[in-house]
């Protein structure tokens, strides 16, 4: 079992190091495991449920939960499950292997990355989920969004589906962003 409150990259760093293969993609999500699992979220082609065997929850009342992946629905960026519970851990099925193959791997991951996306300002991960049969940022840029700011949040120059903070950013100026992308795309496309 991994925990929830464990960040994405660690999980992956842990499994190479133990000679699991398989998590990979989990090193470069700018996340917790828990929020992995709340949106399924996924990078260079893996997604969290796919490596999922079963999860620990904790309701309202304080009481923990054994589920199986058969309890929830996943969908792209997108899990439904019981109402009212959290994620407290996920038993992972991973497959033995070569932890230096597996870190490399990483390290490539990372570096193509580093390469498209802005890792080096402050920034959330990809906002927006991709429609069907096409990419979010592609249809941000088509807008001439890319570069717009608010307050100090602004669309980033490098991969327009990410809105990086450039020093002065509050929630509101991220949340206006959001919104005025969100409409903007919807009304030109």
């Amino acid at each position: 079992y991994v925990e929830a409150g464990v960040a994405c990259p660690k999980a992956a760093k842990f499994c190479a190091k133990h000679d699991l293969v398989g998590a990979e993609f989990l090193c470069g999500i700018p996340g917790t495991m828990g929020g992995a699992l709340a949106m399924n979220a996924g990078a260079f082609g893996g997604e969290t449920w796919s490596i999922v065997t079963a999860v620990q929850t904790l309701d309202r009342n304080g009481e923990l939960h054994q589920r199986k992946v058969a309890d929830y629905k996943i969908e792209y960026r997108h899990v439904t499950g019981p109402q009212g519970e959290w994620f407290v851990s996920a038993l992972l099925q991973l497959q033995p292997g070569d932890g230096k193959q597996s870190q490399a791997t990483m390290k490539t991951l990372l570096a193509k990355r580093g390469a498209s996306q802005p890792t080096q300002q402050p920034n959330a991960g990809s906002v927006f989920r991709n429609p069907p049969g096409d990419y979010a940022a592609r249809l941000i840029e088509q807008c001439g969004l890319k570069g717009r700011c608010m307050g100090g949040a602004c669309v980033s120059d490098k991969h327009a589906n990410f809105i990086v903070n450039t020093g002065t950013a509050t929630a509101a100026d991220i949340e206006a962003l959001i919104g005025f992308v969100r409409d903007t795309v919807r009304q030109e496309t």
